[in-house]
């Protein structure tokens, strides 16, 4: 056989893997016409969405791994551009798409995609199954089940969003999908768009799951994404800059000598070098030292803030099955016993425990165990 006659190493591994040379080329051509990650986002945008997705899904992974009673790990995110026509080569089977919609702080449509059987060991664990034999043909039924474990793990990640950019962050509830490319199905919800940014996470689940868990941002979504987070903490350091600068000025504006208006029987001023000093407040923290009269003052402004207190009696965990099952008349078995104290809580962190009483026909808590100040101000922290 001559040299011309042999297959190049691409044909070769074309073939093993069942693909004739026009699919081949089609799929060189897709990756051809797809411009360069850098070239259409800069170093600190990729790192920017990766961390920004580092920050969301590591704290979403606590929140699964409440909700399925097994250990979670999300890793850190790869960052990679993909177009539309890749998609039938990123996707080549059936998937299960999470539609999150971004409504305030951020707009913009996003997908979470995770294999049909990742999708499966989840929905069997939120049904109150062990996720060993999971049903794959996945019904309604097992695509609330997802869709309720992603709504509660993107409420998490949208809360810490929050912090991050240091403004409210909403989205509304998410809906789930079989997205199939090849066919189609479930393609009406995936937006039209030339490019994608792809943030991939490594996903493990127990010992059922070891896999991954995709976003998709449509690029400009993504750019807009990082934008405000850019935006957002330049305005944070200016405020910053402008804080330190009145309260550099401020010490200076104490320490001018206090001067006397003129009195009507005299004809000159009389000036006194004014003697002041910083108020001495008992701190909070027996460690801490040296709080500044700025910081004391920061906390002044902090006592008139409302705080939301709840009073909670018990709690249970249920399956989605069991919650389904209850009816009116059904009864939920806490698990506090009977005559144990009610634990008082403030922006659900717990502060102290106490008794329930009834006042003039409504009912109240009396305080029978509370923290002390230090503990609680560290709670509210």
């Amino acid at each position: 056989m001559s040299h011309d006659d042999m297959l190049s190493q691409e044909e070769i591994d074309a073939l093993l893997n069942g693909q004739n040379s026009s699919e081949q080329n089609d799929s060189q051509a897709n990756s051809n016409n797809r411009p360069p990650l850098e070239d259409a986002l800069s170093t600190m945008e990729v790192d920017a969405i990766g961390e920004l997705g580092n920050i969301s899904f590591g704290s979403s992974a606590t929140t699964l791994s409440t909700i399925l009673n097994q250990k979670v790990e999300i890793t850190t995110p790869t960052v990679n551009l993909v177009s539309n026509q890749e998609l039938v080569d990123e996707f080549p089977t059936p998937h299960v798409a999470v539609i999150v919609d971004y409504t305030t702080g951020v707009e913009g449509l996003n997908l979470l995609i995770i294999r049909n059987h990742d999708a499966a060991v989840i929905a069997d664990l939120m049904l109150g199954g062990d996720g060993t034999n999971p049903n794959e043909e996945l019904g309604e039924l097992q695509l609330s089940a997802v869709q309720e474990s992603m709504n509660q793990m993107m409420g998490t990640a949208a809360t810490s969003l929050s912090s991050v950019f240091n403004k409210k962050i909403d989205i509304s509830p998410p809906k789930t999908v079989v997205m199939d490319v090849k066919t189609g199905e479930g393609m009406d919800y995936v937006p039209n768009e030339d490019y994608f940014v792809k943030v991939s996470f490594e996903l493990k689940v127990g010992n059922l799951i070891h896999s991954s868990i995709m976003q998709m941002m449509p690029l400009d979504f993504a750019k807009n994404y990082v934008e405000q987070l850019i935006n957002s903490n330049e305005e944070q350091e200016a405020a910053n800059q402008q804080q330190e600068s009145l309260e550099s000025k401020e010490p200076q504006e104490l320490n001018e000598p206090k001067r006397e208006p003129q009195s009507l029987g005299h004809s000159h001023i009389k000036q006194q070098g004014a003697q002041i000093e910083s108020a001495e407040f008992s701190s909070f923290e027996e460690t801490n030292e040296n709080v500044s009269s700025a910081q004391h003052r920061n906390l002044d402004l902090l006592m008139d803030i409302p705080l939301n207190v709840s009073v909670e009696l018990g709690r249970t965990r249920k399956s989605i099955k069991d919650i389904l099952e209850l009816n009116t008349g059904s009864i939920i078995e806490l698990d506090k016993l009977a005559g144990e104290p009610v634990d008082i809580l403030i922006n659900n962190q717990l502060i102290a425990k106490g008794e329930v009483v009834v006042i003039d026909e409504n009912f109240g808590v009396r305080v029978t165990d509370i923290l002390n100040k230090s503990d609680r101000l560290k709670k509210l922290r």
